[in-house]
């Protein structure tokens, strides 16, 4: 009698590996996905994450989405070589198209196996609209990551409030693959901006099977060969003109490569908030800058800006405390001098005590 195919390749099925579930369409997959793998991987203690990349996700139409094959594809090429992140396919071997039903198949397949389902903070308003949202909870240990714009809006939505009882503090975070479902942490790391749905409205559309385009419109991504300093001018003037308070200006050059500095501002309610945003965005428009990203105006207690080099965040205040991203970066930059300077340091020379006489 043959066993059964394993839904993974080369997964035993006896594994008791610490493994994240990220799933979705990856229509397309970007840097985005890999940032919260990465964090997955650091701050719950993992030891792999697996990328889900579904056929077809029940909760989106096919519009723009392209073939599985192709999303595979990009998905591999973000990951690169990282010995610890899977891209499969595995709801085509399984024959499930719900994550509930997945997460079931994927615990059946692999019993011995602790999961962890990730997710970005702004999927969990959308959880109650899952088929068996409630089941999912008690299937499964649920990490969700911050993102730009959701924060309270998504911790104050329906399945974090029914849940709410069983939410671990971050700073337990790594006990979560080991602890008994229902239970989820919020994690308010470090943000990525990049978006699957602002890469899609800024790459160039393809063909449907008539010939005839499915968005005439094409958007050109910001120019990032700007002067940035007359960048990171126009930014401040912006801000200054929408009366922004408490702006700080971070330089990112040698600690990230997704920008050369980042802006953080404050406007005193979300209506303002949105308004600084929006009135950026226009101007980086007017000064040839092209298209540029927004995120989180749906919240508005924390809103995105994505110009290129200069990346934008605003917060109103009770937001921007709760994240400390200031705090966050000093942090690390004190963490990454450290050893410079402990390296710098001279050692002493060992005196040798004179032999008892």
């Amino acid at each position: 009698m043959t066993s059964p195919t394993l839904p993974m390749p080369g997964v035993p099925r006896d594994t008791a590996r610490r493994i994240g579930l990220l799933g979705g369409s990856f229509n397309p997959a970007h840097e985005g996905h890999r940032h919260i793998s990465l964090e997955a991987l650091r701050r719950l203690g993992l030891d792999e994450v697996w990328w889900l990349v579904s056929p077809q996700n029940p909760l989106k139409t096919g519009d723009g989405m392209e073939p599985l094959a192709s999303r595979l594809a990009r998905a591999r090429r973000v990951v690169g070589r990282h010995p610890r992140i899977r891209v499969e396919a595995p709801e085509l071997l399984l024959g499930t198209r719900y994550t509930l039903d997945t997460v079931r198949a994927l615990n059946r397949a692999y019993p011995k196996a602790r999961f962890v389902w990730l997710m970005g903070a702004d999927i969990l308003p959308q959880l109650v609209d899952w088929l068996g949202w409630r089941d999912l909870f008690a299937a499964i240990p649920i990490a969700a990551f911050a993102r730009p714009g959701w924060s309270y809006p998504a911790l104050a939505s329906a399945a974090p409030r029914a849940f709410a009882r069983y939410r671990m503090d971050a700073a337990r975070a790594r006990m979560l693959a080991s602890a008994e479902p229902p239970a989820w942490v919020f994690i308010p790391s470090r943000l990525d901006s990049h978006s699957a749905t602002a890469i899609r409205a800024v790459r160039p559309r393809r063909a449907n099977a008539k010939g005839k385009p499915i968005s005439a419109t094409i958007r050109a991504l910001p120019d990032r060969s700007k002067d940035t300093d007359a960048l990171l001018a126009l930014v401040r003037r912006s801000l200054d003109d929408d009366k922004a308070e408490d702006v700080v200006v971070i330089d990112l050059a040698g600690k990230s490569a997704f920008a050369d500095y980042m802006v953080i501002a404050s406007g005193r309610s979300n209506r303002q908030v949105v308004a600084i945003a929006e009135h950026l965005a226009d101007r980086l428009k007017q000064a040839g800058h092209g298209y540029t990203p927004v995120e989180g105006k749906q919240g508005g207690d924390w809103v995105l800006v994505d110009a290129g080099d200069v990346v934008v965040h605003i917060f109103r205040p009770e937001t921007r405390a709760f994240y400390a991203l200031e705090k966050m970066w000093a942090l690390e930059a004190d963490a990454a001098a450290r050893p410079k300077a402990a390296a710098a340091r001279p050692r002493r020379a060992r005196v040798k005590k004179p032999a008892a006489s």
